[in-house]
């Protein structure tokens, strides 16, 4: 009887959850199978049938073994093992007992002292083990829950994980896109920004190649005309040798020798015209020769003036330069310095000019006597040179006095000016000359652009 309870014991036990462990369903079906054959056992036990008996007490042993190896066994139910251990001491108690029994009674009687003792302490230690066990069982619930807890962490952040991924990857491939369209708007503002400046050195070209055949024109009037006047002075010359007065015939020679020496001269002159011309258009190679300056501001000075009268036969205005006589020779890049003086030159007229015009529309009474004016003005410094480009205009404002060297920044109308020329010019000074370029102005009065290049002889 005492083995089928605690049969039924454990088989409940088996059976039963501890916490979030549970066993299968089938495993539940076979305990509840057991619990009703030890059931029944014990009550044919209880009712002591003599023939039945020994039989009960064979299967009632069974069962026991079967449940404590099935239970030691199987993995699925190794967490159970603490209970089996726990009464496995007790449970082989009776099973001695019982087949003493069987056996004899007297022999039972005689040790049944003994017996009860180690079954006192048989059920004490499964008491004991039953408490540890079911401490044990505590902790590996907790444990248990905190592995959940942990694989539940585990899920969120790896969801987390997966979710800022896919942020990260939507957003690397929107700043993908972004930084191909900034260099795709890069590459077309660069090019843009390349025509711009290709548009404003065809631009200075143009004005200065109107320049040229304008003031080319007076060298070659002086060459044709002392050409004619050189041919009819030989004429007479060899008309005096035939009639033999040789003193008229030396006076005749003397006069041709004057002409051929001012044709000489304007023939040179017009080769530095045509030299200057092809410097300035010539691609720049970046070579710096020592260069007079007093003869490269005077040349761009009346090819400015020139190249706006070719464009506009009714620009009139006055212009000066004033020259240190000892100004070095310094190095410096012809074309490109020509460039910055032949922009800051046609800007002082076109300044002037539009003062001017801007009197007459007021109908200013000091309209009709103020002349447009340029002076340019060559200085030696200690360590370099000086050259101011002054205009009489209308002045630059204060405000935008600092803003006139960015690029694309113009005070012109709208058409009037591409806003590269004051830009390039600061470029070609600061970075390609290694000087300095300013402005002084006042509103109303003048405008001075001071270039500053210092002497970088090797």
């Amino acid at each position: 009887m005492e083995l089928n309870i605690i049969s039924l014991i454990l088989l409940y036990y088996l059976k039963r959850p501890m916490g979030l462990i549970t066993v299968s369903p089938e495993w539940k079906r076979l305990f509840n199978s057991g619990m009703l054959i030890a059931g029944i056992l014990l009550i044919l036990v209880s009712i002591w049938v003599p023939v039945v008996s020994p039989i009960a007490l064979l299967l009632s042993v069974v069962l026991a073994a079967l449940i404590v190896y099935l239970t030691l066994k199987n993995e699925e139910l190794h967490h159970r093992k603490g209970m089996i251990y726990a009464w496995l001491p007790l449970m082989a108690l009776i099973v001695i007992e019982e087949l003493t029994e069987l056996i004899s009674e007297n022999l039972l009687n005689s040790i049944d002292i003994y017996t009860r003792s180690a079954k006192i302490f048989a059920f004490i230690w499964a008491i004991g083990m039953w408490i540890n066990n079911s401490k044990q069982r505590k902790a590996l619930e907790a444990e248990k829950l905190k592995s959940l807890a942990r694989e539940r962490d585990y899920k969120i952040t790896e969801a987390l994980k997966n979710q800022l991924e896919k942020q990260v990857a939507e957003r690397t491939a929107e700043l993908t896109t972004q930084k191909n369209n900034l260099e795709k708007a890069l590459h077309d503002l660069k090019a843009t920004q390349d025509q711009l400046v290709h548009a404003e050195k065809m631009a200075s070209l143009g004005e200065l190649t109107a320049g040229i055949a304008h003031e080319i024109q007076n060298p070659l009037n002086f060459v044709n005309n002392f050409s004619e006047v050189s041919n009819e002075l030989l004429t007479e010359l060899k008309e005096e040798l035939q009639k033999g007065n040789t003193t008229e015939a030396l006076e005749l020679a003397e006069d041709v020798f004057n002409n051929l020496e001012k044709i000489s001269h304007h023939g040179k002159r017009a080769e530095s015209i045509v030299k200057g011309m092809l410097q300035h258009s010539r691609n720049n190679t970046g070579e710096k020769v020592e260069t007079d300056l007093n003869q490269l501001a005077d040349e761009y000075l009346r090819l400015s003036y020139h190249g706006l009268r070719a464009k506009d036969k009714s620009f009139t205005a006055d212009f000066k330069i004033n020259e240190d006589t000892n100004l070095p020779k310094i190095p410096v890049i012809p074309q490109d310095l020509g460039r910055v003086m032949l922009n800051l030159i046609n800007n002082g007229f076109y300044a002037a000019a539009e003062k001017k015009n801007k009197l007459k529309e007021d109908k200013d009474p000091n309209a009709e006597s103020f002349i447009p004016k340029v002076t340019v003005e060559t200085k030696a410094l200690k360590n370099g040179v000086e050259i101011s480009i002054e205009d009489n205009g209308p002045g630059i404002p204060v405000e935008i006095q600092s803003k006139i060297f960015q690029p694309f920044f113009t005070t012109k109308p709208t058409g009037k000016g591409t806003g590269l020329g004051l830009s390039m010019s600061y470029e070609i000074i600061t970075k390609g000359h290694g000087g300095k370029l300013s402005v002084s102005s006042k509103p109303g009065l003048f405008t001075k652009f001071i270039i500053t290049i210092p002497n970088l002889k090797k």
